[in-house]
């Protein structure tokens, strides 16, 4: 699959403005850029092509951002991108290219990471895809072992310009740094994974659960712009709400029996 299919502007059905508009228009040259309208505080609906597109140039410009945060990019933070790239993505060589592309031009734009991930949040509605965004974000920041104190300070802030909860930050750092258990603060983690709270009913939990499940089904994720490459990553989420959920029943049941 190419990113570029049959052309940048199939299906798109409108153009925009801002960071994402202008990295749009970088990757793909002055013609598409000079068609360019702002579309100020309004939502657009992205169809599956558009919103394909808009996730890809979102993520790169997004991850270039991350890695100039301390001033610079170095050669290892390109090497590590790269090797997230080919590794993790597994990208064809015409899709490499264009991940690099779309990289390199941010790195000197005039806009910030922030910038990025206030207007993908007012472009796309579904939480689960801002949400992979950031998940995304958090593999490449562990992608060398350890998160680094600039890479932290930006994953803690970007929630709240992603449009989500400040809690999910602690549930990715968990599930990215290894930790398992069922402490207190492993627990809030599960919740936090979820979207629920101690107090919230069994019944509200297990309905929580099949709604997360459901959005990070990949014929779901597909449909609402998640290239095929990226797919395994939404597995991974399905999976680390199954395990959230799971260890929240369990503590549940032996809480009871505890009681009883």
């Amino acid at each position: 699959m190419s990113w570029l299919g049959a052309g940048i502007g199939a299906g798109f059905g409108f153009m925009f403005g801002g960071p994402i508009g202008a990295a749009l228009g970088a990757w793909v040259g002055s013609s598409f850029g000079s068609g360019l309208r702002r579309l100020g505080n309004a939502a657009a609906v992205l169809n599956k092509d558009g919103a394909q597109k808009v996730f890809i140039v979102t993520l790169f410009s997004m991850l270039a951002k991350m890695a100039k945060a301390d001033g610079q990019v170095s050669k290892a933070e390109v090497q590590l991108i790269e090797d997230f790239i080919q590794n993790n993505l597994r990208l064809g060589t015409e899709d490499r290219k264009h991940a690099i592309q779309i990289f390199e031009n941010a790195k000197t734009d005039k806009y910030s990471i922030y910038d990025y991930a206030k207007q993908y949040r007012m472009l796309v509605q579904n939480q689960a895809m801002r949400e992979m965004v950031y998940r995304l974000l958090f593999a490449v920041a562990y992608a060398d072992g350890e998160l680094h104190a600039s890479e932290e300070a930006i994953l803690r802030k970007i929630t709240a310009d992603l449009g989500l909860h400040a809690s999910l930050f602690d549930a990715m750092q968990n599930q990215f740094g290894h930790a398992r258990g069922t402490s207190v603060s492993d627990l809030q983690q599960h919740y936090a994974v979820l979207g629920c709270s101690p107090e919230t009913s069994d019944k509200d939990l297990k309905l929580a659960y099949r709604r997360k499940a459901a959005e990070y089904h990949p014929d779901k994720m597909a449909s609402k712009g998640l290239p095929e490459e990226f797919m395994r990553h939404a597995e991974d989420q399905m999976k680390s709400i199954t395990v959230a959920y799971e260890a929240i029943v369990e503590v549940r049941k032996s809480q009871a029996k505890v009681v009883s």
